[in-house]
């Protein structure tokens, strides 16, 4: 059960957010194998004047922070990571240089699923 937060610079349109969700969101199905039904993006976005890169404020910017199910290979998260920041790139027009992609792997005994049950429960 990919939980994608995905923090942008304020600006683009309701069809470029939407557009950029469903991007990221099929980036994690192609790259992880997940089920689109499993995969949670939140989309929070930053005003302008909120975000420094490189000692400057104003720039383009995403971020993600991805929370994963312990067990995926490395070759799996490099994968996610290149596909996040083609969607970025494509749905956003935002450069590679200037997205970041955090993932954190969670035990199964810590992420809680649909009804309150644990992954492990569910067997994942």
């Amino acid at each position: 059960m990919p939980i994608i937060h995905a923090h942008i610079t304020a600006g683009p349109s309701a069809q470029q957010k939407t557009a950029f969700m469903r991007t990221a969101s099929q980036a994690v199905v192609d790259s992880l194998g997940a089920p689109l039904s499993s995969v949670r993006l939140m989309l929070h976005e930053v005003a302008r004047e909120h975000i420094m890169v490189g000692g400057e404020t104003g720039n383009d910017s995403v971020v993600f922070h991805v929370h994963l199910i312990v067990g995926r290979t490395e070759a799996q998260k490099q994968a996610l990571f290149t596909a996040l920041t083609q969607a970025a790139g494509s749905a956003l027009g935002i450069d590679g240089a200037n997205v970041r992609v955090v993932l954190q792997d969670v035990p199964n005994t810590d992420m809680g699923m649909a009804n309150g049950a644990s992954a492990k429960s569910t067997g994942r």
